[in-house]
């Protein structure tokens, strides 16, 4: 994979604001609309079991209301796939879900959870829907994201991003992601990347060649607050441009 990287810009903490005080803003589905055309390349809403911050009826706008790709995160259970098959989005992406967790702690185990994903994976296909499973960049992991015949991988770049954000040494994590997403292409799966990617870790991420798309939410939520959205997202594009270009590879 080489030219321009996808970016998927997730609304989760646009409609986190909006339910800490209650009522209809701000609203992702506004935040989504914004940036239509201004680089961003599709949507993501992470619909969780208690609805802590996306709901149902912002699921639905997303899809019928935005006209950009949603990538639909969930958990790996009956109700959420049934969710899905009736809404029919782009994308699913499989993520592990703790109910006591603020944020997603770090990837599916593919490997021992393959008897439980495997009919959910068919489900959702045999819908028209591709799939995504989130994964550390372990080779076990994604060698079998591909025995479950998953679309996508979408790799866990937190502990990356930690390390260049603490100022240590961040080449082992850098590498780890390198070796995956060039396994994950080499067996065919498309390769995604995400999680808590900001300005300072965003180009060596996205000079990965084989990654496709990066997903992005809590840092260009947060940045908005102080540049509004179109600029938060027009710097994240802009470096993520630079880093596939000659002189971003040099």
């Amino acid at each position: 994979m080489t030219g321009r990287v996808r970016l998927g810009l997730n609304v989760d903490h646009v409609a986190t604001l909006r339910n800490a005080r209650g009522g209809l803003v701000p609203d992702p589905v506004r935040a989504a609309q914004l940036v239509i055309g201004k680089g961003v390349d599709g949507v993501t809403a992470h619909l969780r079991e208690d609805r802590r911050h996306i709901t149902d009826r912002d699921l639905e706008r997303l899809r019928y209301e935005v006209p950009l790709p949603l990538n639909m995160e969930m958990a790996a259970t009956d109700e959420m796939v049934t969710i899905a098959r009736a809404m029919t989005p782009h994308a699913c992406c499989l993520v592990p879900e703790n109910r006591a967790e603020r944020t997603t702690e770090g990837g599916l185990d593919v490997a021992a959870g393959h008897n439980q994903l495997v009919p959910h994976i068919a489900v959702l296909r045999g819908a028209g829907i591709r799939v995504s499973l989130f994964v550390e960049p372990d080779l076990k992991q994604v060698e079998a994201a591909h025995r479950v015949r998953a679309d996508i991988v979408e790799l866990h770049t937190g502990r990356f991003c930690d390390a260049v954000r603490a100022g240590v040494p961040a080449d082992r994590e850098l590498a780890r992601l390198q070796q995956a997403a060039a396994a994950a292409a080499q067996l065919g799966l498309e390769v995604h990347a995400g999680h808590g990617i900001d300005y300072d870790s965003v180009s060596a991420i996205a000079a990965i060649p084989e990654i496709a798309e990066l997903n992005i939410g809590h840092f260009l939520v947060g940045e908005a607050v102080f540049v509004g959205l179109v600029a938060s997202v027009g710097r994240m594009r802009a470096l993520m441009d630079a880093a596939r270009s000659d002189k971003g590879r040099a």
